[in-house]
């Protein structure tokens, strides 16, 4: 696994493009050069502020990552309101949400979707980071491990070994996102070593230990420690708490 945590700010459908640069701006002032030592930061924005994200990390040697919240599987064509991996490859984008519990449930993102928009992500030369998670109700009738595995053997289906390693996971539970509610500490860490002991059973341990897990869920200042220490969490995929540059700020010096 990666010595540096990965620390990712989804911005879901929130800030216009000049409101973006006021929050990287008041963000990079809070977080000192020690900080990005520790983390890699990586800023999701809506599509239409990733150009303007990308021209100021370039012009102000910012430490940032880019990240996109979506990608369609096809390099070009006819898929009016789609974004291709191609088109965020030449932004500078490093990494690519894909499989977001909200897509799945608002969009009807399908583990076939998914595992399409891994792959183009792959062959454009970016990180896909592959969203899995169970509901409430999925989870009081003990089908966490159905759900996540079955989402996760999808995501990476047709994929080399090596490829596999080079994915990253998100482990969401969709009854902790947005909801101020998470998983304990203890329990994260228990989902996200079944999700690497699948990497492992579907590509090898090198790839298992290669791959790196996040968490996400109502992750903020109060909780993301706790979730940090454990052994199976390399980072954390933010929402909410990464729209206020004080707070997400708080959540990147999370070792303070």
């Amino acid at each position: 696994m990666d010595a540096k945590s990965l620390i990712i700010g989804n911005w879901k459908m929130n800030l216009s493009h000049l409101e973006a640069i006021v929050v990287i701006q008041k963000l990079w002032y809070r977080l000192d050069t020690s900080d990005f030592d520790r983390a890699e930061v990586v800023l999701a924005p809506p599509f239409t502020a990733l150009r303007t994200l990308q021209t100021l990390i370039m012009a102000d040697r910012m430490p940032f990552g880019l990240g996109a919240q979506h990608v369609h599987w096809e390099r070009e064509g006819a898929f009016t309101g789609e974004v291709s991996a191609r088109m965020l490859a030449k932004l500078d984008v490093g990494y690519v949400i894909v499989g977001h519990s909200e897509r799945r449930a608002m969009f009807g993102e399908t583990d076939e979707l998914v595992n399409k928009r891994v792959r183009a992500v792959l062959a454009e030369g970016m990180t896909p980071v592959v969203c899995v998670g169970e509901t409430l109700s999925e989870r009081e009738a003990g089908g966490t491990e159905r759900v996540v595995t079955t989402q996760l053997r999808g995501a990476l289906r047709r994929l080399t070994a090596e490829q596999r390693g080079q994915v990253t996971v998100a482990y969401e539970p969709v009854w902790a996102i947005g909801t101020g509610r998470h998983a304990d500490a203890g329990t994260a860490n228990e989902v996200c070593s079944l999700l690497r002991d699948t990497v492992s059973a579907m590509a090898g341990p090198r790839a298992g230990e290669q791959v790196r897990i996040l968490y996400g869920g109502s992750v903020n200042p109060g909780n993301v420690a706790s979730l940090m220490v454990k052994r199976h969490i390399d980072g954390a995929l933010v929402g909410g708490a990464s729209l206020d540059p004080d707070t997400f700020a708080a959540v990147v010096r999370y070792w303070l």
